[in-house]
This record gives C-alpha cells, structure tokens and sequence, in this order.
C-alpha cells in the first residue's frame, strides 16, 4: 500500500517562506460533461424511471437506486410500418405487433482510495491533508466518468497515454472490469473512415488509410447527407431552451483536438465559427455546449473534446466487416503500417440523441451514487479517505430493420469516423 508521508526536511514541511499549494491539474471535465441533460417533471415515464431528458446524447437511469438490483434493461419500440388499410375493408386481425428491441445496461461498484498521512505528516505542513485528498477524489470520478463514456461510444480505447488517462489500455487484464460493460466496436452500418474526399463505410477502411485523408468540411457535409438518406437516422439532440430544435436539427461531432485543429485551418473558417454563434442565439440562455471550442458545418455542431481515441501505425483495433453486420461478429483490423511518418489515426464521433445509457445505483456508504468514507488505521494516528460511485455504461445498441424485413444490429445514436491526423 503506497503511504503518503511528510518526513522531517521535506519540500512540503512547512517553511517560512511557504504557505501556498499548487495543485496539479489534468485535464479534468470535458465537453461530454455537458451531453447529459436533466430529469423533466413534466415526463411521467421519464420520473418514473428517474431517466434524465432522452433528447441528449447521454441519458442517465437512476432506477437502480430505488430497489434491489445490479441491471437495467433499455428497450427500443420499432417504428410501425406499412401499408393503410382503406374503405371497408375488414380490419379485424390485420393490426401491426408492436416490435421490440431491448439490451442491459451491469452496474457495479467502482472505488478510490488516498492515503492522506499521519499525525506527525499533518503537523509538519500547514495543508489540510484530508481536504486535498477529498479535493482530488473530487477531480478523478469525472475524470474517469467521461473516459468510460468516450471509450464506450467510440468502441474502442486507442493507445493514447498519459497520467490524465485513469483507464488502461485495452489490453490490460483489469480493463474489462473498469469498463463494466463490453466495450463494441462500431457496427458496420455506423462506422466511417474517412477516403481521400469520401466516406468509406466499414472499418476494413483502416488498412488502407494514409496520411492525406484528414477530416475536412466537406466530410461533415458527407455525415449530413447519410443522416438524411437513412430511414431510421440518428434522431437530432434537443437542449434545453433551444427555440428551433424541430425546424432547425442539429447534431453533435465531437472532435479530437487533432481533428478539430485540422478543421480550423480550411478557408471557411469564418463561416464555419459564426454558424455555431448564430445557432446559439436560439437559447434563452447560452447553453454550456456553446461556450467552449466549437463551429458548425450544416447542422453539425462540431465540439473539441480533451481527449482522443487514437490508433498507432500497425496497431490493431475491432471492426464488424460488412459479412458480418448481421451478426456484430467483431475481427481485428490492423492500422495501415504505411500511412507516413508522424501520422495515426483518430475517431471522432458524430452523435444523436440516446447514444450512451448510464445507470446507477446507490453506494452502501451514503445511500446516493457517490460516496466518502475515512478509514482511521495505525492507533488513530493515520487515514485513509476513500471515494466511490455504483454505475454503468453502455452505447444503445438495439436491432432495428434494415428496410428488407431483417433486423440488424445498431450503434442506435453514433456513428465513428476515422481519419488520419498529425502526431
């Protein structure tokens, strides 16, 4: 067990000339902070459920909290279809069945612990060690919220690295129980790579990708179309107080830094920023998505995110081949070894309302999502602080018809786009 420990003549013992505390700071929260939205009054199924607004990307169940139980089921109403019946025909049994497709979403219980010193460690420092050691569980619970929702919606978790990263990599033997939840790769139907001035459907793409094919304008125009030619679309997002959210949809890519600072270097840079200024100015409050880094390109309202799902050279990830989307049969595709010296490969995700459930349910130590516990050890003199939450997540995925009569399976709210970046 790693000790926090204050010695006689430390750098943090107290000094004359020292009282103040830098803290050292990562990344933290992110633009995914702001795709979950809140629970409406006014939706009985939605109080019911303790499900916040299904208009956001994110939606969290809180159900869990309320009875016994480590999962919760999501379920999809297939949209009916068909042809009238007219006149006086008889109608008696010819109705539609109602059609569903359902997934679960496993909770389990996920805990921090910091050793925050001894009582001669205390006295030889004029910081509070217990207030920065709750400060610190504060800041690392958001932090590895938003990577599990990054990783599960992009299907994979990349080889970026880091001390911001809280989440190993996938090949790690603990990665699976941090994660909950499976992990899936993009099906087939929802993954694009990005093709010189075209989107190739299907992560096979990713063999043959090389450095010139970063994400430009014209491949969001792209993303646009698909959306409007398919016949079950990403449904649109709907903010709170956005006055146009019927007459004027709208989506959200989020973007890699990469991704994002390849975007800002094309000649509509200009067009592209006041879009999302005059887009805003449907709110009756700007909202929070709004404020940080962000453009928009026909109906995409581009976000830079902090972080990124990044693939090396060589490096091999999860696709579904097209022979396989009718099963989601997962194989590994490897990175185009030759894609040029100092590139890789980065997803973005362009995301619709209902992409990523979260379901939570109550810690013994509070009765509530989060928890704070302090463990006294060693005759009183030591303490141990220790955060922790009880939840899960897990990218909709339902099957939904494919215009033919067989249902397929179906990232239900994001779509993956690969393109290549600078490293």
């Amino acid at each position: 067990m790693a000790e926090t420990n204050v010695a006689s003549g430390s750098s943090l013992a107290v000094k004359h000339y020292s009282a103040a505390l830098f803290a050292n700071t990562l990344k933290g929260s992110t633009a995914i902070d702001q795709l979950v939205g809140a629970i409406e009054p006014s939706s009985g199924m939605e109080m019911v459920a303790g499900q916040t607004h299904a208009g956001m990307p994110i939606v969290r169940i809180d159900n869990l909290m309320k009875s016994a139980g480590d999962v919760v089921s999501l379920d999809l109403v297939d949209t009916i279809s068909g042809e009238p019946l007219m006149g006086d025909v008889n109608r008696e049994g010819r109705g539609s069945a109602l059609s569903f497709s359902s997934m679960e979403i496993k909770i389990d219980l996920s805990s921090k612990v910091i050793d925050a010193g001894g009582s001669m460690s205390q006295q030889r420092t004029k910081h509070n060690l217990r207030e920065i050691a709750l400060a610190q569980l504060s800041g690392y619970f958001p932090r590895l919220n938003s990577q599990q929702v990054l990783v599960h919606l992009a299907g994979a978790r990349g080889s970026q690295i880091g001390t911001d990263w809280v989440i190993p990599l996938q090949s790690a033997s603990n990665f699976g129980s941090i994660m909950v939840n499976s992990v899936k790769a993009p099906t087939y139907n929802r993954h694009y790579v990005v093709n010189g001035a075209n989107l190739t459907q299907g992560g096979q793409q990713l063999g043959s990708i090389v450095s010139t094919d970063a994400l430009k304008l014209a491949h969001l125009d792209g993303l646009r179309k698909l959306i409007d030619d398919m016949d079950q679309p990403l449904q649109s997002i709907k903010l709170a107080g956005d006055k146009a959210s019927q007459t004027s949809k709208m989506w959200v890519f989020l973007a890699t830094p990469n991704q994002y600072s390849i975007l800002l270097s094309e000649g509509s840079l200009r067009a592209f920023q006041q879009n999302a200024v005059n887009r805003a100015a449907y709110f009756d409050t700007r909202h929070p998505l709004f404020a940080g880094e962000v453009g928009m390109w026909n109906g995409i309202l581009v976000v830079k995110n902090e972080r990124a799902v990044r693939f090396a050279p060589s490096e091999s990830t999860k696709i579904i081949t097209s022979a396989n989307a009718a099963t989601a049969t997962e194989t590994d595709q490897t990175v185009n070894a030759s894609i040029g010296a100092g590139y890789g490969v980065e997803r973005g995700l362009l995301l619709g309302a209902q992409a990523l459930g979260i379901a939570y349910g109550k810690t013994k130590t509070s009765g509530m999502q989060f928890g704070w516990k302090e463990h006294w050890y060693n005759f009183e003199s030591n303490l141990e602080v220790m955060g922790e939450k009880v939840c899960g997540h897990m990218k909709t995925r339902f099957s939904i018809d494919d215009g033919t009569g067989s249902k397929v399976p179906t990232d239900f709210g994001v779509i993956a786009v690969d393109s290549a970046v600078p490293l």
